[in-house]
């Protein structure tokens, strides 16, 4: 299932990372795991953010995909589906014909 996950990261968290060198081995690992099909980065209220767009295959993947995030940059988590305009529309589809 195609999600979106946010990370916060609060900014003396980040400041501290970003010097030990966290931020980055953190994100390089969150890339190489996640294979995003598109990953952004922007200030989210105030904190750094990132936004990872990728295919969860499985609820069990939540652990590994989430806990450095976690533990190594004290970043809030948001993690749920969404849909591009083709998900959308094969969705509207099945709703108009009753399926």
């Amino acid at each position: 299932m195609r999600m979106v996950l946010k990370a916060r990261i609060p900014t003396d968290a980040g400041n501290e990372a970003i010097k030990d060198g966290k931020l980055q081995k953190v994100i390089q690992s969150a890339m190489a795991e996640l294979k995003p099909e598109a990953a952004y980065f922007t200030v989210d209220d105030g904190d750094r953010s990132a936004f990872f767009y990728f295919d969860m295959r499985d609820a069990s993947q939540m652990p590994v995909l989430l806990e450095s995030f976690f533990m190594e940059l004290n970043a809030k988590i948001s993690l749920q589906p969404v849909m591009n305009a083709e998900d959308l529309r094969a969705g509207l589809a099945d709703l108009m014909s009753g399926s």
